[in-house]
C-alpha cells in the first residue's frame, strides 16, 4: 500500500528536519553557542528580528560593551546584555575582542589572583574593562590603562571556570 510507505517516508523526513535542521543553524559560523563579543560601533540597532526590515527595538550607546550572541541566522546574531534584554544585530557590528563588566559594587583590582595581593585599583560598577587573562577563577583586566585580577564572579562577560590566554 502507498499510504503507509508515504507516511513512513514523511516520519522519517520530519525526524531529519527536527534534528539535523537546528544543529546546521547552530554551527553556521562555527563558533561556538553561547559565546562572549562586544559591541564594534558607538551606536548599535538592537531589532526584533534578524533583518533591516525588522524594527529597532533598542539602540545601544556604548563601544565596548559586551554581550553574550545566542543565536545566529546568516549575517545576524541573536545578542543578550547584562540586564536581560535580547534583539538580533549584524554581525559587522560586533567584536569578537573581549571585554567585561564589572558588577556590583565598587571592585578592588589586585595586582595578582589573591584577596590578600596589593591593590592596583578601584572599579565602580559598570564600569567596561579589557579582558587580558583568564584562570578559571580570576580574570586579568584593564580598565581605562588600570591593570588588576578580579575574581569572575564580580564580572559580566566571561562564563564561571572560563580559561583565557
Amino acid at each position: 500500500m502507498i499510504f503507509p510507505r508515504f507516511a513512513a517516508l514523511l516520519a522519517m523526513l520530519l525526524v531529519v528536519l527536527l534534528v539535523v535542521v537546528p544543529a546546521l543553524a547552530v554551527a553556521q559560523s562555527g563558533a561556538p553557542l553561547p559565546r562572549f563579543a562586544a559591541l564594534r560601533a558607538d551606536e548599535v540597532n538592537l531589532r526584533a528580528g534578524p533583518g533591516t526590515e525588522y524594527p529597532v527595538e533598542w539602540v545601544f550607546m556604548r563601544r565596548a560593551l559586551p554581550i553574550e550572541i545566542t543565536a545566529e541566522y546568516g549575517q545576524w546574531r541573536k545578542i543578550r546584555d547584562y540586564d536581560g534584554s535580547e534583539g538580533w544585530v549584524h554581525k559587522s557590528l560586533l567584536t569578537g575582542r573581549r571585554s567585561l563588566l564589572v558588577t556590583g559594587e565598587v571592585r578592588t583590582l589586585r595586582d595578582d589572583p589573591a584577596l590578600e595581593a596589593p591593590a592596583t585599583a578601584r572599579a565602580e560598577p559598570g564600569v567596561i574593562g579589557r579582558l587580558l587573562a583568564c584562570d578559571g577563577g580570576w580574570c586579568e583586566i584593564d580598565v581605562a590603562g588600570h591593570k588588576g585580577w578580579l575574581p569572575i564572579a564580580h564580572l559580566w562577560g566571561v562564563y564561571d571556570g572560563e580559561v583565557v590566554e
